[in-house]
Order: structure tokens, then sequence, then C-alpha cells
């Protein structure tokens, strides 16, 4: 059974960090993009990036770019998001995904697995 779970979120005034973590497990982690998604109250889930298999290559979205980082522990089956100079704008659950997929990453149906998400508030 494949398991991926986020943790890491919480409150964070405007300006400050963040570092979620997604814990896979019940899969083949190398063989997995992993991609980070939000969602906001009331707004479509959008693609935030991803991180490829091998870690060496990250794609962000235009709004994160700079401040946000990906990583991958492949000893740990883990990745990390890093968020940095957060923004009230940035307040939304944050979702792992896993994509056996080799093109589109940022289309939510190239995903096979996601987390169950964890919120991330920042205040002004």
């Amino acid at each position: 059974q494949v398991q991926l779970v986020e943790s890491g979120g919480g409150l964070v005034q405007a300006g400050g960090s963040l570092r979620l973590s997604c814990a896979a497990s019940g899969l083949t982690f190398s063989t997995y993009a992993m991609g980070w998604f939000r969602q906001a109250l009331g707004k479509e889930r959008e693609f935030v990036g991803v991180i490829l298999r091998s870690g060496g290559s990250r794609y962000y979205a235009d709004s994160v770019k700079g401040r946000f980082t990906f990583s991958r522990d492949s000893a740990k089956n883990t990745v990390y998001l890093q968020m940095n100079s957060l923004k009230p704008e940035d307040t939304a659950v944050y979702y792992c995904a896993a994509s056996n997929s080799y093109t589109n990453y940022e289309r939510r149906e190239n995903y096979n697995y996601w987390g169950q998400g964890t919120q991330v508030t920042v205040s002004s």
C-alpha cells in the first residue's frame, strides 16, 4: 500500500520560513518524480513544482521561484519543500504527489499517488 505523508505545516508570519516533508512508503521511490501542489480555500489545486527522479532537476512555478526549494533524500524516501520569504498568498493546503510520468508534471492527472495534505498559513 502506497502512502505519502506530509508534515511540517503550520502558522508563520510573512517573511518567515517553513520546511515541509513528504515521506513515501510502499513504492520504489527512485522511479517516481515527486511533485508539490497547493490548494487555497475556494481555489483550484495548483502546481508548485516537481523534483525529478535523480533529484538533479527541479522545476518551479513562477509564483514560488527563488523562494521555494525542493530536495529529496533517497535513503529516507522523503522529499522536502523549503519555503522562504513566505507571503500571505502562499496560504494553502500543500500536497505532495508521486508521478511515474516523464512529462507534463504540472498536470494533476499525471500523478499516481497523493498525500493527505498539510496546512500552511502565512499571517500578514
